[in-house]
């Protein structure tokens, strides 16, 4: 075995298992990073970057926090992309304004720093947002984000200069994980075998590769997010995490803490946009770029080319007149437009044991960017406990 022989093997190099991977160098273990593709590709780079515990319930709220505080570690040790703005819900009817201080008023029992914003407020921080469609707002000013595009990739390279026990291979695609009952052994597309004790997975929605027949009936799903980023606006000056209307009505936090979360009324104009399962965000990169999105379409998890790559104009469309009823965008702004896809699941995460060593974490869904660190700490320390 020699030096191929691990005390951890992470399939995927996504933020999920990096953050696995991570944890289990800081308790000295001995850890190989396996991805598939030239880089990470996939969810971790395509979405806002965005990491936002105010929007998560339960445990998932628990795991955010730590992992504000995890990032911001990091951070202290080399820059990762991670910027301390804060986040800002936006309130556009009294309906949602009766959510945010509902919201408040749990964020006020169990300690979590917020503020509420009135309308004048969010137009003197924000002059450039139209005043007929805000009304209040709440802030979280501990909140971060991160730039999506870079933040990853400079996570590695924080990992892989500071953790003498690891390493990352990049174009590694596991084909199968053999639990041989003292080790198992882990072998690669161009037939390298690598010999561990415990493999973790975390294979995002990339289901056709290992254990495809598991995932077959798992309850994971693939949802589909279209997002548009604009030119560099450098005369938009729009710091933190924006979070809006459509979003206060969706997100899990409203819906766990406010007692009116079902009671509201959907007005008219939100009824196309909530069947393309379309919330408004915004985040500035630091080019001054804003990228804006986002919608939703599923398909069941082994059927993801049900979804497609192309890009739907009439999403785009739908989603920038209401980014547009928020601030002054239009079509000539817009430099480019994606989608992008992730794994979710009906138990909020897949966590299957295939052996005592192998073990399979993936379908975070859209809380990925918010609470790997926080899970995977603490999913690091149920395997190795």
């Amino acid at each position: 075995m020699g030096s191929n022989k691990y005390d951890l093997i992470v399939v995927g190099g996504g933020i999920l298992g990096t953050f696995h991977a991570y944890h289990a160098l800081l308790k000295g273990l001995r850890v190989l990073q396996l991805e598939k593709d030239n880089y990470p590709v996939s969810s971790t780079v395509r979405n806002f970057g965005q990491v936002v515990p105010s929007g998560m319930a339960g445990r998932w709220f628990d795991y955010g926090v730590r992992g504000l505080e995890i990032y911001k570690s990091i951070q202290n040790e080399m820059d990762i992309s991670v910027r301390n703005n804060g986040s800002m819900y936006i309130a556009s009817d009294p309906d949602e304004v009766q959510l945010l201080h509902e919201l408040s008023a749990h964020y006020q029992l169990v300690d979590y720093d917020h503020e509420l914003w009135s309308k004048e407020q969010v137009l003197q921080a924000y002059p450039m947002m139209h005043a007929s469609y805000v009304k209040e707002a709440i802030i979280f000013k501990q909140e971060v984000s991160v730039e999506p595009d870079l933040m990853i990739h400079r996570l590695h390279h924080y990992m892989q200069s500071k953790f003498d026990q690891y390493t990352l291979k990049y174009n590694k695609t596991v084909i199968a994980c053999e639990d041989k009952a003292d080790t198992v052994n882990v072998t690669s597309s161009d037939h390298e075998v690598f010999y561990t004790d415990k493999v973790i997975i975390c294979n995002g929605y990339e289901f056709k590769i290992l254990y495809r027949s598991l995932f077959e009936n798992s309850g994971l799903k693939i949802s589909k997010l279209q997002m548009m980023r604009t030119k560099p606006l450098k005369s938009m000056h729009l710091p933190g995490n924006i979070l809006t209307g459509l979003t206060i009505r969706r997100y899990e936090s409203f819906e766990a803490y406010c007692p009116s979360f079902h009671q509201v009324v959907v007005p008219e104009h939100y009824h196309k946009l909530r069947k393309q399962g379309i919330h408004i965000l915004f985040k500035q990169a630091m080019d001054g770029s804003i990228i804006i999105g986002d919608s939703h379409e599923y398909a069941s998890g082994s059927q993801l080319d049900e979804l497609g790559f192309s890009i739907h104009a009439t999403i785009n469309d739908l989603m920038l007149n209401e980014a547009n009823r928020i601030l002054p965008v239009d079509h000539t702004m817009i430099a480019s437009s994606w989608a992008g896809f992730y794994a979710q699941h009906e138990n909020e995460i897949l966590e299957l044991d295939i052996s005592d060593r192998i073990h399979v974490r993936t379908g975070i869904g859209g809380k990925g960017m918010t609470a790997s660190a926080g899970y995977a700490e603490a999913s690091i320390a149920k395997i190795f406990g």
